[in-house]
């Protein structure tokens, strides 16, 4: 089985506070889009279950990859699976604020119970993939939603504004940056925006009202990142951000032709042209 794990970009990112387990309630849209790693799955008979990875280096080792974690949380619900071979081919940055290993886990999770036909139904998969990630649960539905909560409070929308728009994501390849980190530099405040409105508006109208409350630390800290968001700007986007915690940042133009002319300018950069799924 192959599957084709998604990146997802946040459209605003409000963190209101830090609860009493350490974690912070959190405000975003989440959109999915089409920059993707591969994901193998096979059933590995008598063997030890394994993960084997390929293209950009996966900076931890294979037992604490959210891959292997998604598999031992769905083998504790369902009281153990067959031993199973995963070989991940790396294409989305990491340290991106893209969620690349989270929607990796999710889609082990999804190929894994229609592997073994488990028959669990989704909201099922995002109880267990709640457990190996915040974000892992979006990307068992992998549809445009306002995130609350940690994240894992799901509820669709559908974004007008990024229909027939090209999104440009570029990241730097010197810099990355770790959740841990960033959540310790950001400072927790209430959000004044109404996620649902900002669904209807044009992403020209988005500046003023729409924000990512971890570019206030990360662009002192890593200028080349804020130095994106300017850059994109410039090139014509109708809106940059920095997405998630960082460091990729993301512009929307009008179009394929504007977005690919803009990207030429970022050969600094891991970057790509996608569009919203």
């Amino acid at each position: 089985m192959i599957l084709y794990p998604n990146a997802k970009i946040n459209l605003g990112l409000a963190v209101e506070r830090r609860r009493p387990d350490g974690y912070h309630d959190i405000a975003t849209i989440m959109l999915p889009v089409d920059w993707c790693d591969i994901l193998e799955i096979v059933p590995a008979g008598n063997l030890h279950t394994t993960l084997t990875t390929y293209g950009r280096t996966v900076d931890c080792p294979p037992e604490k990859n959210l891959v292997m974690k998604a598999y031992n949380a769905l083998a504790g619900v369902t009281g153990g699976l067959p031993p199973t071979h995963f070989y991940l081919e790396k294409i989305i940055p990491d340290g991106a604020g893209m969620g690349g290993g989270s929607a990796d886990a999710s889609f082990a999770l999804i190929g894994l119970n229609e592997l073994y036909n488990l028959g669990l139904d989704n909201d099922a998969l995002a109880q267990i993939a709640a457990a190996v990630g915040a974000d892992c649960p979006f990307f068992i539905y992998n549809k445009p939603a306002l995130c609350t909560g940690t994240g894992t409070d799901i509820e669709p929308c559908t974004v007008t504004g990024v229909h027939n728009r090209a999104i440009l994501i570029a990241k730097p390849r010197v810099a990355s940056v770790s959740t841990k980190e960033a959540y310790e530099g950001v400072q927790p405040s209430p959000c004044d925006t109404d996620f649902r409105t900002i669904v209807d508006m044009q992403p020209s109208k988005w500046a003023p009202v729409l924000r990512n409350d971890f570019e206030l630390s990360v662009f002192p800290r890593l200028p080349a990142v804020a130095d994106i968001k300017r850059r994109m700007i410039s090139l014509g986007a109708e809106y940059a951000s920095m997405t998630g915690s960082g460091a990729a940042v993301f512009g929307i133009f009008a179009d394929d032709i504007l977005a690919q002319k803009a990207s030429m300018e970022f050969t600094d950069c891991d970057s790509r042209v996608c569009h919203a799924l």
